[in-house]
């Protein structure tokens, strides 16, 4: 097994001293502010104003005897007056002979003060208001050059890598961690193999894979994968978005693409992580800035340091992206992306190991039915499961229950696959019965034809968007589908809005059906379209580029005029056959119809088993047949 030593910045240090230095730049200035008031306050605080009075009178009242003392300082006069302790009032003098020669008698009753006059007050005022502007303009100075220096460094380190390292963590992702994915994980643990014995495949002549491409729909646990790879490894982990690479200056993504190698390099052997890769890895010359954009000169960074004249360097690219057919050729070619490991959603068993993990840590009463939740939960994928259990965990609590009850696991099912329930929601007797047509029209038609799937559950209660819900769930996994499968589902889609007309007439169909009639004419395009399962074009395939803005601007369309008429005509056709094959099955089975409108007006929600019950005897007529 091969050890490496890395070591990972402590971010909690380097935040620490950033603190300090921000605390003491703080005092600082608190501590020039101070400086600067006081200054002022020296500079312009005057003593208490004492009232001016005329020389002659001073000298009168004080021969008088109404004067109590005459304090001089040059020749100004401090007044203080008989009964009173300071000074009063203030006179001043004529300069050149002494208060005696200007009136005072020597014998008069007063005490004559001389001072001495003092000017160190006003030098020192004078002295810190001539350099007050020159400390200001200074601290501006040093502020303006800190802040310089701070954007230089700033500047200097726009180019680097953001990518986080991982690889330390007490806690560590391994395979056994994670549930399902069972190919996957095989074909990630060769991977594993290359990182930890690189000699035994180097021997041989064997090299090492550069990358590694994950590809699936969202939620199925790529980027788990790839924290698992490292965990087994045993070696650093960088990770990073492929949107932190672009930036909107020219260069920059590239720089940082050249850190994180040299980065890596350092550190290797180690893996790159780099998540929704087709951010900065789709199809060079597809945008409007043809080569010279940021985001082509990213990915040309990337192509070279993946396979450039640098060789033998054990640094392995992981990647995961949910588009892989968007991606550039010359990342997909071997030497870049040697392996493709593709991710789908979980199949029954796979569900319900997941479930398991999930609930593992949490406490599930005896009567949960994991392997019936797994059946029920086709179709979704691992972090649709994970939300399952935590909106359980979630309804629990708010419930007060010690344990995670089927009950609440079931609501929290249903509340993730079609939403909350909107009991809230007010509707008069009329909408009411109008939905419990609509929904039983949906029953009806989904359980007698003989390809569409299981009913599960019928409300009327507003769930999420939608007024009312007929859930149908199918017995099994699928990986094909059939154009009689196809047509029973459009026939189920168009049964809410054909209860409707034969019940109220066709002038008094609602809005209802509006998201159920959308969703049909995309299918039976779909059908026409991608799946050759047209009649007039049966066997071809028009499909609609779904790549590029300007590839869809240039090749929308791969065929002529006529043929999208022949297309209109075909997407009508399936229609039309699936309202008359829902017609034929309604007025068939009208009085069942009827009995479930009136059990869903008393109950609001009839379950699966109630549903089979209320639907015996129910057939389909030979109107309704596709063979």
């Amino acid at each position: 097994m091969v050890k490496n030593k890395f070591k990972i910045p402590d971010l909690n240090k380097s935040g620490g001293k950033k603190s300090k230095n921000s605390h003491f730049k703080n005092v600082g200035f608190v501590a020039l502010i101070l400086l600067f008031a006081l200054i002022v306050v020296s500079a312009y605080a005057k003593p208490a104003s004492l009232k001016t009075v005329a020389f002659s009178d001073v000298i009168k009242r004080a021969n008088s005897g109404d004067v109590k003392k005459l304090e001089l300082k040059g020749d100004s006069i401090d007044v203080t007056v008989k009964d009173s302790d300071k000074a009063t009032e203030k006179s001043r003098k004529e300069s050149g002979s002494s208060i005696y020669e200007q009136g005072l008698n020597k014998d008069a009753p007063v005490e004559v003060v001389n001072k001495p006059e003092s000017n160190s007050g006003a030098i020192w005022t004078n002295v810190l208001l001539s350099l007050l502007p020159i400390v200001i303009i200074t601290m501006v100075l040093i502020y303006m050059m800190r802040s310089a220096q701070g954007q230089g460094t700033q500047a200097m380190s726009f180019g680097k890598s953001k990518a986080r390292l991982y690889g330390n963590e007490k806690d560590k992702v391994l395979f056994k961690d994670i549930a399902g994915s069972k190919e996957s994980k095989q074909d990630l643990e060769e991977v594993v193999d290359f990182l930890k014995h690189p000699k035994k495949f180097e021997d041989v002549g064997a090299k090492i894979p550069k990358g590694v491409l994950l590809i699936g729909p969202p939620g199925t646990g790529k980027t788990m994968l790839a924290r698992a790879v490292a965990g087994e490894a045993a070696v650093p982990f960088f990770s990073i978005s492929g949107s932190e690479f672009v930036e909107m200056f020219v260069g920059v993504g590239a720089s940082r693409v050249r850190d994180l190698f040299s980065k890596a390099k350092k550190n290797a052997p180690c893996i790159i992580f780099v998540d929704e890769i087709d951010a900065v890895g789709r199809r060079r010359g597809s945008g409007m800035g043809g080569g010279h954009d940021e985001r082509e000169q990213t990915l040309n960074q990337i192509l070279v340091e993946m396979d450039g004249f640098e060789q033998g360097q054990n640094v392995i690219v992981l990647a995961a992206t949910n588009r892989g057919d968007v991606l550039d050729p010359a990342l997909l070619r071997p030497g870049r992306f040697d392996r493709r490991v593709n991710i789908g959603l979980p199949d029954r068993k796979d569900r319900e190991a997941i479930l398991k993990v999930h609930f593992e840590k949490k406490p599930l009463a005896k009567n949960v039915d994991i392997d019936a939740l797994a059946a029920k939960t086709a179709g979704s994928s691992g972090a649709d499961l994970a939300n399952i259990t935590n909106e359980a965990a979630i309804l629990a609590a708010r419930k007060n229950q010690k344990e995670i009850s089927s009950d609440v696991v079931t609501e929290a099912f249903e509340k993730v696959a079609i939403g909350p329930e909107r009991k809230g929601k007010v509707m008069s007797d009329h909408e009411k019965e109008m939905t419990a047509y609509h929904e039983a029209g949906h029953a009806i038609v989904g359980h007698v034809l003989p390809d569409s799937d299981l009913v599960h559950k019928v409300t009327i209660i507003p769930r999420g968007g939608a007024g009312g819900v007929t859930w149908f769930i199918p017995p099994e996994d699928k990986s094909y589908h059939s154009i009689i499968e196809y047509k029973d589902v459009l026939g189920r889609m168009l049964g809410g809005r054909i209860a409707e007309e034969i019940v109220y007439g066709k002038d008094r169909v609602t809005t209802g059906a509006g998201n159920d009639l959308q969703k049909a004419a995309e299918l039976a395009r779909d059908m026409v379209i991608n799946q050759g399962m047209g009649t007039k074009l049966r066997d071809q395939v028009f499909q609609v580029e779904s790549g590029m803005m300007f590839d869809r601007m240039t090749h929308e369309r791969q065929y002529s005029e006529d043929t999208a008429k022949i297309i209109d005509d075909e997407v009508e056709a399936l229609i039309t056959e699936a309202a008359e094959r829902a017609r034929a099955v309604i007025n068939a089975n009208k009085g069942y119809l009827e009995k479930l409108k009136d059990v869903l007006i008393e109950k609001e929600t009839v379950e699966a088993e109630e549903v089979l019950k209320i639907f015996e005897g129910s057939h389909v007529p030979k109107s309704a047949t596709l063979y």
